[in-house]
Parts: C-alpha cells; sequence; structure tokens
C-alpha cells in the first residue's frame, strides 16, 4: 500500500469527511495539520499550473490581500499560502507522488 498524507484541518467539515473516507478504506494516512505546518510544494504533485489554483477564492483574506491580481508572480502566490495556510484548499491527499483535494471526498479515491 502506498504512504499516505492527508494535509487537515480538523474544524473543516469537509476535511473531516475525507478523513472519515480514508479510514473507512482502511487507509491509515499520516495526517498533517497544515494550518500548523505549511506547505508550499504540493502544486507539482496536484498537477496545477498556478499557486492560485490551490486557494480558496472565496475566502476574505483572499479578497483583502488582493490575490486575485495577475500581477502577481507564482513566487508572490506562493509566499502567501506559506504565511496564510487557510487560504489553501483542503484537504489535500498525497499520495505515490500525486495528490488531490477532497472536494469531493471521493476524489481523492483516484489516487490511492
Amino acid at each position: 500500500m502506498k504512504h499516505v498524507t492527508i494535509y487537515h484541518n480538523p474544524h473543516c467539515s469537509k476535511s473531516r469527511e475525507c478523513l472519515a473516507l480514508l479510514k473507512q478504506r482502511g487507509v491509515d494516512a499520516n495526517v498533517v495539520l497544515y494550518l500548523e505546518t505549511p506547505q508550499s510544494n504540493l502544486l507539482k504533485a496536484l498537477d496545477f499550473r498556478s499557486a492560485r489554483d490551490l486557494m480558496r477564492k472565496k475566502e476574505d483574506l483572499y479578497q483583502e490581500l488582493k490575490l486575485a491580481d495577475t500581477s502577481l508572480s507564482e513566487q508572490q502566490l506562493l509566499t502567501e499560502t506559506t504565511e496564510y495556510p487557510k487560504l489553501v484548499e483542503r484537504p489535500i491527499v498525497v499520495a505515490g507522488g500525486k495528490a488531490r483535494i477532497g472536494r469531493p471526498a471521493e476524489q481523492v479515491l483516484e489516487i490511492l
């Protein structure tokens, strides 16, 4: 079985749902509380082209920081996701070098 990691926020219902799905499937995932341990290296595993794809665009902080500004560089966007991890879409499950956002939770089953 592949090593599986979930970037989890226990206060998020979608994140709890995804973790429960993994447990139901017998997956013993390594749980990383991403608000305490921000990650900036998940773009490649998610196959995203931009850090903006990883961001919660409806989050008030996204608007406050004006992150929709297309003149911002990828490095600036990544810096913001590291500095403000609540901007990151959740949960993220990583297995076998690939990652999926668990929205809906069943989407993570593609990489298991």
